[in-house]
């Protein structure tokens, strides 16, 4: 997160174009940006990358539909379908061969709420800043904060030791990611944002099997297709 905030800063600087409307949206979105955070942290320490990602992720764009249904924003059957995939994919991933336990889940939902609550307030927070000086607004504060508890949790040391190329190269794509679906929510629904962006779902527990040199369990694969393909109906809805 240092990182992301050392990135963005020079372009946040060169593209700065923020009113003074976007202070409780950005606070509100640092808070659940934290949130998130110390929550994903929490679920990667118990569960494989594999279980959590696609509930925390997949999830996700269901609370942001389920909130424009709230908010009187018509539905049509595409999206009731996908939102049916998406529960049925994350009830697959739950029970698959990596052993998602119900807290781990849980744990990974409030993951997804965390997401789809900083998604439906960013979509607001940019009526008032442009995408690169908002995200940067919002992530400064918790990345500090984090770095502040982890520091006084493990010591300035376990900072120092994790400030290596791995963390800067996340920094980077966390930035460039999210910047990305900022300048998306300028343009298009929230609710369709937040199913696209979410597209990455199928690909994760390949990804992490590959990298942990291990063959994924089919059914967190086939849990995470149907995820996949339930985001996908959302979005095209």
């Amino acid at each position: 997160m240092l990182a992301s905030v050392a990135v963005g800063l020079p372009l946040a600087v060169a593209s700065w174009d923020v009113q003074a409307g976007v202070a409780p949206w950005a606070v509100a979105s640092a808070v659940l940006e934290l949130a998130y955070i110390v929550l994903l942290a929490a679920a990667y320490r118990r569960a494989d990358v594999s279980v959590i990602y696609p509930i925390a992720r997949g999830a996700a764009p269901v609370l942001v539909l389920a909130a424009a249904i709230v908010t009187g924003v018509a539905t049509g059957p595409l999206q009731l379908a996908g939102v049916l995939l998406v529960t049925g994919g994350i009830g697959i991933v739950s029970r698959s061969g990596d052993r998602a336990g119900r807290r781990d889940v849980l744990l990974a939902l409030t993951v997804a709420a965390s997401i789809a609550g900083y998604t439906l307030v960013d979509k607001h927070g940019l009526r008032y800043a442009s995408p690169v000086p908002y995200l940067e607004l919002v992530m400064v504060w918790p990345a500090l904060a984090y770095a502040g508890w982890v520091a006084s949790r493990d010591g300035t040391a376990a900072l120092r030791a994790a400030a290596g190329r791995s963390a800067v190269v996340a920094g980077v794509g966390m930035f460039a990611a999210y910047a990305l679906v900022l300048a998306a929510l300028q343009r298009a629904p929230a609710a369709s944002v937040s199913a696209v962006r979410e597209s990455s779902i199928v690909v994760a527990p390949l990804l992490a099997a590959a990298l942990a040199w291990r063959r994924p369990d089919p059914r967190t694969v086939l849990g995470a297709a149907v995820v996949a393909g339930g985001v996908a109906l959302v979005a095209l809805a």
